[in-house]
């Protein structure tokens, strides 16, 4: 299974950061529109997440209590063709959906995502993926967070569907 190391910090200068991640070599990967909706699951999370060009249904377990967010996960690319949403909906009970514009840049084996949510603000997530040993994924992520300038005790340990659903409860 797939692992990453993940962390989310709310920005407050979008242009900002995508110069910052662009000056220590972040390289431009992707803009994405996509659209999550997130089902309930005895354990994990559980999401469909569409896009224009294709879906992905996308299982992962994380520990948001620890220190460090080590996700574990899987994906599944569906055609949209397919109709999952409607596919999915039908089987599962859906717990909340997140919509996002997000631009994606890489640097090494890290994807630095730039969101822009609908109703909660805009966010930067880091995604170390794992390529060798756990500590050179904690190497790369660490570099990566100081050269950023990232403050790691003002990360958000939730998901973007804790967020929204918080966010409409208040």
């Amino acid at each position: 299974m797939p692992r990453n190391l993940e962390l989310k910090i709310r920005i407050d200068n979008y242009k900002k950061t995508l110069q910052k991640a662009k000056e220590i070599g972040a390289e431009e990967f992707a803009f994405l529109i996509q659209k999550d909706i997130y089902y309930r699951t005895g354990k994990g999370l559980l999401k469909l997440r569409i896009m224009p060009e294709h879906s992905e249904f996308i299982f992962y377990n994380r520990n948001e209590a620890g220190g460090e967010r080590w996700s574990d996960y899987l994906l599944l690319k569906i055609n949209n063709e397919q109709r999952p949403e409607e596919f999915f909906n039908r089987i599962f009970d859906v717990v909340a959906v997140v919509e996002k514009e997000r631009e994606v840049l890489m640097y090494d084996n890290t994807r630095i995502h730039l969101d822009k949510v609908k109703g909660l603000g805009e966010f930067l997530e880091l995604e170390t993926i794992v390529t060798g040993t756990l500590d050179d994924a904690k190497y790369r992520f660490d570099f990566l967070v100081a050269a950023l300038s990232l403050d790691e005790t003002s990360q958000i340990k939730k998901s973007y569907k804790d967020l929204i659903i918080e966010n409409a409860s208040l």
